[in-house]
């Protein structure tokens, strides 16, 4: 397939060889420590000394300007080091000006697709509050693809991985369980599939104990969205994502500082939708099915505490010792209900506990 078969838009952050016409293009080149002696034998004798003079030796992060004529760039070096970051070509489009950049002197592990991918990740702005309205975007660097690889896989993933973000940075203000269901409403819409809802109350009946329990307390009800996609015939794949939209703590509240960052807490459910949407455009050979407890663990009158004694969904007699300790309540419900089908695969994201970092170092 051509760039210009594409059936997806292409990011704005890559450029066709037609769009370019007269225009002055940029020439980009990355290095590793071990390989920097050989590495200047294959450029010009100008970007050489400039490289010299400036004291350039393709130290992990180093980017160096070469300048052209006039207030122009003529290339743009990155230094690798031992050249262990798979995707930190994603310096480049994170750092330079505008313009259009083509791969010159790359190593080969660096370069294609993965390139490419590094650029489009770089690239990635959250701007949702910085807009001005009737303002027109700003112009960004442009990656020019040379069709050397499948551009259509390369911007389905990097579509996914920019709603994954999109999700993880909207405050909890604008990112509840309401705006969770809508993105995987929008989801089954766009894409063929069917989304069922389990909210509020209901999740008593349906026996989603604990679900109901952690996101009780808070004024935006409590659910489970389940959205499955693709024939019954296929082997099945689920995926069980965290969707804690925000999370105080609840009785046993965090620390102010503890507390700063969970917007991110529904992480594991925005991973998981980023991911089937990835699975579902490009059509896979898959049943799909993705599960997310969406909840905000806070605190009310109607809060669960310490001590309670909860019957999970399996029949499993759950103390609380910690109210703090919800992700694993909600995950347990969804990871029951996902069992029942059997799936062939089973995947389970989540920002679970900051105790791992105790556990694994």
């Amino acid at each position: 397939m051509t760039i210009k078969d594409l059936r997806l838009p292409m990011l704005k952050v890559f450029a066709t060889k037609e769009e370019l016409g007269d225009t002055l293009v940029i020439r980009l080149h990355a290095v590793t420590s071990v390989g920097f002696e050989r590495f200047l034998s294959d450029l010009s004798s100008d970007v050489v000394l400039w490289l010299k003079a400036t004291g350039f030796t393709g130290r992990e992060g180093d980017l160096a300007l070469v300048p052209g004529e006039g207030d122009t760039l003529s290339a743009a070096v990155l230094g690798l080091g031992p050249g262990r970051d798979p995707h930190a070509l994603a310096q480049f489009s994170e750092h330079l000006p505008p313009g259009f950049y083509v791969l010159g002197s790359v190593p080969e592990e660096f370069s294609g697709a993965r390139a490419a991918y590094a650029w489009a990740i770089g690239a990635y702005a959250f701007d949702r509050y910085r807009a001005v309205p009737g303002k027109a975007p700003k112009n960004v660097p442009r990656l020019v693809l040379d069709g050397s690889f499948d551009a259509e896989r390369l911007t389905r993933i990097a579509r996914g991985v920019y709603l994954v973000r999109d999700l993880v940075n909207t405050p909890e203000n604008d990112m509840g369980p309401d705006e969770l269901e809508a993105v995987a409403h929008d989801l089954a819409r766009r894409l063929g599939g069917q989304l069922r809802v389990t909210k509020g109350e209901a999740l008593l009946s349906s026996n989603y104990p604990m679900i109901h329990a952690v996101g009780r307390a808070s004024d935006r009800a409590p659910r489970l969205l389940d959205l499955v996609w693709g024939p019954e015939s296929a082997p099945k794949v689920t995926i069980v994502g965290k969707g804690v939209v925000f999370d105080s703590g609840g009785l046993d509240i965090k620390s102010a500082s503890g507390m700063a960052t969970m917007k991110k807490d529904m992480g594991g459910g925005a991973c998981a939708l980023g991911l089937a949407q990835m699975i579902m455009d490009a059509k896979l050979a898959v049943r799909l099915r993705v599960l997310v407890p969406a909840v905000e663990n806070s605190i009310s009158g109607s809060a669960f505490r310490p001590g309670d004694v909860l019957v999970s969904r399996k029949g499993l007699s759950v103390e609380i010792g910690n109210t703090d300790a919800e992700g694993r309540l909600v995950l347990a419900d969804a990871l029951t209900e996902a069992d029942t089908e059997n799936p062939d695969l089973l995947i389970c994201l989540a920002t679970l506990t900051g105790a791992a970092r105790v556990a694994t170092g």
